[in-house]
């Protein structure tokens, strides 16, 4: 049984981390055309510069809450954070 519940979450985790890292790969392109460094993106959205680079490597998954400060920061809709993530 505990087998099978550590089988589950380790495909869960997975199948999760391509779009992680999708809306990862986003927030950093809006980010480097913007020219800003983590370290300031953190700070304008209030979040911590390590999370932010988690996010950037796919590692974190996001509240609502914490992409409408991404995208508030980022100057974008959170829409386009998320468009075409698949």
């Amino acid at each position: 049984m505990v087998y099978g519940l550590k089988v589950g979450i380790s495909f869960s985790i997975v199948l999760m981390k391509s779009p992680l890292l999708q809306f990862g790969q986003r927030v950093k392109r809006f980010r480097t055309a913007q020219r800003i460094s983590q370290e300031d993106l953190a700070e304008l959205a209030d979040l911590h510069r390590n999370y932010v680079s988690q996010i950037e490597c796919g590692r974190r998954n996001l509240s609502l809450l914490n992409i409408l400060k991404l995208a508030r920061a980022l100057k974008v809709p959170a829409s386009k954070l998320i468009e075409h993530i698949k």
